[in-house]
Formats: C-alpha cells, structure tokens, sequence
C-alpha cells in the first residue's frame, strides 16, 4: 500500500542531504569483500521495520555509500508518514551479494548507468546530463574517461553543488572516496567526463522492485563488454 501523500519536485533532494548530514565520516575506503559484508550487515529487518546502522558499513565504497543514503531517505520519508512500502518491499532493497544487473542491489552497484537504470525501470524520477538542471541531492554517477562498461573508470555520489576555487569551476559532492571514505569531495569539472543525474521525484514508485525482472541483461553484460554513453541514455530515458 503507497499513501495518497506525495512529495513535490525536489523535496525529496532535501530528505537525501538530511541523511548525508547523519552519516558518518571517514572510516576509510575498500573494495574488498569485508567491505561488501559490512555494507550488507549495515541494513537489517526487525519487527519494528528496516534498520540502518551506517557506522557499521566501514571501510566503504562509493555505490554502497551512496546506496545507503538512498534507502536512508526513503526510511525517512516513511517515519514522516510521506511514503509506506511494504516489508516485502523493503526485503528487496536489502544490500546483498548478487552480481551486477542482479536484484536491485545489483543494478545500483553495476557498472554503466546503474543507478539511472534503476530510476527508469521503477519510474522514480528523470535522469539527465545537464549540470545546470542539476539540484544538490540529486544522485550522479561520474564517468572519468568516455568508456561505459568493462573498461569504465566511474564514481557514484551524491551531487552537492558547483563551485570556484581559484577561479576554476568544480564539482562538489558527497561519496565514500579514497582514501578516507566517508565525506565530501571537490574535483575540477574539466575531470568529469561525463555526468549522469537522477533525481528522486516519486518515491511511492519503489513499490514496483515487486515487479521489475530480478535480473537485467544490460546492466549484466557491462562487467564483461563495453556499451557507449549514447546506449546508456538510452537505456536510462535520460536527456
């Protein structure tokens, strides 16, 4: 059952950056697989509901980061009465082990336009590229070079703003980065190859991960082979 409360355009980007202002900092960063399981232990179920332990997911990484202000946000909106989704829903949302493409975890988590991909498919809100459309607490994913895929080199965050330093344009965000994990980077715009936001407009529409295929073959073919960020628009309903 989703209620018949519903929040506005950009409402939702406040809920994201009250959650990135209850995280923790630092605790450094990881890709190991001690820091898969602390991610997965972070988040757990109890009679009373979802429970989030963020100081429990160090070391960390950025898409696990990231993931857990998503569903922070979303166990925010539904103490607020905004939002309700089921116990069945939220035992989908549970991070966990399955590979890329796989599950809702794995789709976050995959290489390419994971994330978005997930927003499309549940119909959360719209994936775009324009930085200047661009709200913090929208979720992005930075593309390094051009390659989408195998040979990617991303970052997933959580958009803070844009800013000067020294006269140069920079892009400030929020992630787990290395090496200190937790907390709030700045890099030159100019490094930032490609940009891919998506904003939370209908969280209600988490319903659907009842109803999306467990397994998605895009999101599921980019560990092995390359795509293009052409095909990842496409796939993601992004302009």
């Amino acid at each position: 059952m989703i209620s018949t409360l519903t929040l506005r355009a950009g409402d939702f980007n406040t809920i994201v950056l009250e959650q990135i202002r209850s995280m923790p900092v630092g605790g450094g960063y990881a890709i190991t697989s001690d820091a898969h399981a602390a991610l997965n232990s972070a988040v757990t179920m109890t009679p009373e509901g979802v429970k989030i332990k963020a100081d429990t997911a160090m070391p960390s990484y950025c898409s696990g980061a990231t993931y857990l202000v998503f569903l922070k946000s979303l166990a925010a909106a539904q103490k607020r009465g905004t939002l309700n989704l089921s116990e069945d829903c939220w035992k989908k949302l549970l991070p966990s082990r399955d590979p890329d493409g796989v599950g809702i975890w794995g789709r976050w988590n995959a290489n390419g336009p994971g994330t978005a991909r997930l927003f499309h498919e549940l119909k959360l809100g719209r994936n775009f590229i324009s930085f200047e459309e661009a709200l913090p607490g929208d979720f992005l994913k930075i593309f390094w070079t051009d390659a989408v895929g195998k040979k990617e080199h991303g970052h997933s965050v959580v958009f803070l703003g844009l800013e000067k330093k020294d006269g140069v344009e920079h892009v400030k965000f929020w992630s787990s980065n290395k090496p200190a994990g937790y907390g709030e980077k700045s890099v030159p715009r100019s490094k930032v190859a490609r940009a891919l936001f998506s904003r939370i407009e209908n969280p209600e529409n988490t319903s659907f991960v009842l109803k999306i295929p467990n397994r998605d073959a895009y999101l599921a073919s980019l560990l092995t082979t390359e795509s293009s960020f052409s095909e990842a628009l496409q796939k993601t309903g992004a302009r």
